[in-house]
């Protein structure tokens, strides 16, 4: 049996996903920026954690380890840098930048998920990757049109559409490795 905590990687994107939502509603024209350092700094460093030891070791079976490892790097990644400008004040331009492309690679993974029918529920998983990566895609234009409300507004209601399938991914993942891996016991 292998090690599998891609439940833990997909509730804190779940968490990181609400959290810039709300961030992308309420703070992204607030004057109070650093009230928002640590809730990316956590989502951010257990995505940037769980991703690298998966990206590097390859503890699940085929190529879930590139789908989920590797965009949990870039997820993370983004997450951490997002925090330290917020930290130092920096504008958040070229993290939007970078957002642009992790969000293009997720949409990639999304359809090929849908395509190779990957995971248990593929339609689902491909949903989520594809509306996940396009939050990134619109980080670039969602700042430069941050006060406009309705651009917002759609980019809100993407990234909760996006957390919800994760969340129920993630919850019923969580249902399903507690039975699957009651047994298991780690070699000696």
């Amino acid at each position: 049996m292998f090690i599998d905590y891609i439940t833990l990687m997909l509730i804190n994107m779940v968490a990181g996903l609400f959290l810039l939502a709300y961030y992308v509603d309420r703070g992204i024209d607030s004057p109070h920026q650093k009230q928002w350092i640590p809730g990316f700094g956590i989502t951010g460093a257990i995505a940037l954690t769980t991703g690298l030891h998966m990206t590097f070791t390859w503890p699940v079976g085929g190529s879930f380890n590139i789908a989920f490892g590797e965009t949990s790097v870039l997820f993370g990644v983004l997450f951490v840098a997002t925090a330290i400008a917020l930290s130092q004040g920096w504008e958040l331009l070229t993290i939007a930048v970078y957002a642009f492309f992790a969000g293009l690679a997720a949409i990639v993974i999304g359809v090929r998920i849908i395509d190779l029918q990957l995971t248990k529920q593929p339609l689902l998983s491909g949903i989520g990757f594809i509306l996940t990566g396009l939050g990134g895609i619109c980080a670039a234009p969602t700042l430069q049109w941050k006060t406009n409300r309705i651009w917002r507004f759609l980019g809100v209601v993407v990234l909760i559409i996006a957390a919800l399938i994760w969340t129920s991914i993630g919850y019923s993942a969580y249902w399903s490795h507690l039975e699957s891996f009651q047994k298991w016991v780690p070699r000696p």
